[in-house]
């Protein structure tokens, strides 16, 4: 049976898959000879993944979290499911800061591709490590811990650095959040005010259909206080559920019109219980210092007749700047342009390198696990540790055996 990623555009060509359920299982496969990589939830869709040779399964990396109260920490198997670990911390009184769009993406992919959630304060998914457990491309365990030597470079690692197998997450008091939607809000309105419309709730996301480039189509807003956003412009409040795409039924969403609730049943978009599309899609993300915001979003603005007729649906949402070295927000607070496009690959990829060559003034990092074209020297451009984590790579994994085609740029640094 042919081995596909959840949107289906990428089919892995590996000649193994292994299923490991423990530290120990992932070290005998790591002792035998020939490339691996290592595979979380596959909602990625670049080749990041990718091996003609052995593919290791995290999913079976799923041990039960130990909370540790005092230290505010919970560990638990690389290979869960946040929207899993979130009923668990739930159960005994405890949450996470941030979740992303879908509870249903593995822990362990989502810190190793630098994927982030949202929040003027908040910090991206891999901030929250406290520490995580490696084996090494020599069958090694290392335990890395927040302020060792090599933790940055090692959280947003790519696969290149090993295989995680346990993560240590910060934790904090169980808390309700209301969502609140708005509708149409003038472009020009939003780009004047931003900062006081990103920093307007906990969590803020703005979409846009680009069915008029000048609108933004739907605000969602998570916040944890009783009082209503004010969101500049004064847009109209939704009235009923709604969902991101035009047509699509609200039903997998989460609660959006003012109830309070529970923070794993409103950080996200999507339910835990429902899966939220058919996967027929592509995504790109393009992520710039929080400074440079507004102009990138009105040079993206001026590509607006190319975008139009492949998408779906964009999302900008902020992020709170953190010391990893490949994380979309390394030394800068950030904004993440994320689009979602029909599934017809060569067309976006296109529309894609229009988006980058638009976006390099502005020092934009595309997203680890979405489709891009930036060469290695471009990446090396907007993440200043690049060169010092390709060395890293060489140093954990002399004989290359983590590399794959999509991570060749290393090489070139």
């Amino acid at each position: 049976m042919e081995l596909t990623n959840w949107a289906g555009n990428v089919r892995f060509r590996a000649n193994r898959i292994a299923d490991p359920a423990s530290t120990e299982d992932v070290r005998e496969i790591l002792r035998r000879p020939g490339r691996v990589r290592a595979l979380g939830s596959g909602h990625s869709f670049s080749l990041i993944a990718d091996t003609e040779a052995t593919l290791v399964s995290t999913a079976g990396l799923a041990s039960a979290p130990v909370i540790d109260a005092d230290a505010r920490t919970v560990t638990v198997g690389a290979g869960a499911r946040y929207g899993h670990l979130a009923q668990a911390l739930e159960a005994e009184g405890w949450a996470l800061a941030n979740l992303a769009s879908l509870p249903h993406i593995s822990i362990g992919g989502a810190i190793a591709t630098g994927t982030h959630g949202s929040g003027d304060g908040v910090g991206t998914l891999s901030s929250a490590v406290a520490a995580l457990e490696l084996v090494t491309a020599t069958g090694d365990v290392l335990t890395l811990a927040r302020g060792d030597e090599h933790f940055d470079a090692a959280v947003v690692s790519l696969g290149a650095l090993g295989i995680v197998t346990q993560i240590t997450l910060d934790i904090e008091p169980s808390f309700e959040v209301r969502q609140r939607l708005y509708e149409n809000l003038p472009l020009e309105t939003a780009l004047s005010h931003f900062d006081a419309l990103m920093g307007a709730a906990y969590s803020v996301s703005l979409f846009l259909r680009w069915t008029d480039p000048d609108v933004v189509d739907q605000v969602w807003t998570k916040s944890r206080v009783e009082e209503p956003p004010t969101i500049p412009g004064d847009p109209a409040p939704a009235t009923e559920p709604l969902h991101m795409l035009a047509g699509v039924s609200p039903d997998a969403c989460t609660p959006q019109l003012g109830e309070p609730g529970r923070w794993l049943d409103r950080l996200p978009h999507f339910r835990m219980s429902h899966t939220p599309s058919s996967g027929a899609e592509l995504q790109s993300e393009h992520l710039v210092p929080r400074r440079h915001a507004v102009a990138a979003i009105r040079a993206v603005r001026e590509l607006a007749d190319d975008i139009a007729p492949l998408i779906q649906v964009t999302e900008i949402r902020s992020m709170r700047a953190d010391s990893l070295w490949l994380s979309p927000a390394y030394e800068t607070d950030t904004v993440g342009l994320h689009f979602t496009w029909l599934p017809d690959q060569p067309a976006v990829e296109a529309v894609v390198a229009k988006i980058e060559a638009a976006l390099q003034p502005f020092a934009a990092r595309p997203h680890w696990g979405k489709l891009a074209t930036m060469s290695a020297a471009g990446r090396a451009a907007v993440w200043p540790r690049l060169a010092d984590f390709a060395a890293l790579t060489r140093e954990f994994d002399p004989g290359a055996r983590m590399r794959n085609p999509y991570l060749g740029f290393l090489d070139e640094l």
